[in-house]
């Protein structure tokens, strides 16, 4: 493991720890969850990206940045939460809930949009003794096929299609667990 996954796992710890302590859901997303369901990091992540319901972000934002945490000068609080944990980026993504409390985007063009059934109740992951709440494995496989359909502009990457093959084959696995 390199110096910069290293630090983003201790940035991962110290927001699962901030938000156990204060009673704030928060979700690991994107490819550290895929890492975290798979037990082990499988490649180098840019960022770390989560899910926290909107009305849990502003909370949130001010007990990381009383530890030292930095907003992300270019980019829109309005659209989702951006900090730096030294040179580690984070990204905290808004849910809002619909009428029978299910999660559904949080902020933006696509507000009030329904997420995948289920996605905010997979079985926690874990890397090492570090166990971190993490979307589903069938909304991570959802999201990484749909990219290139919702966002046109963003053609899929080699490393889209290699998480694609790794998260289908927990898929399964996943089903049949006890």
């Amino acid at each position: 493991m390199d110096d910069l996954a290293g630090r983003q796992l201790a940035s991962i710890a110290e927001l699962v720890e901030v938000a156990r302590a204060n009673g704030i859901p928060v979700w690991l997303r994107g490819g550290w969850a895929m890492d975290f369901q798979l037990g082990a990091v499988s490649r180098p992540h840019v960022d770390v990206d989560w899910y926290c319901w909107r009305d849990d972000a502003d909370r949130l934002a001010d007990l990381l940045l009383a530890r030292g945490w930095l907003p992300d000068p270019r980019l829109p609080v309005e659209l989702q939460l951006d900090l730096f944990a030294g040179d580690v980026e984070v990204s905290i993504a808004y849910l809002g809930r619909d009428a029978t409390g299910g999660p559904t985007v949080g902020s933006g063009p696509w507000a009030g949009t329904p997420l995948p059934a289920g996605m905010l109740d997979a079985p926690p992951g874990r890397i090492g003794p570090l166990t971190v709440p993490t979307i589903s494995v069938a909304a991570q496989v959802e999201f990484k096929q749909m990219y290139p359909v919702w966002m046109p502009e963003r053609a899929r990457r080699p490393k889209d299609a290699d998480d694609l093959a790794r998260l289908r084959d927990l898929v399964p696995a996943t089903r049949h667990s006890p």
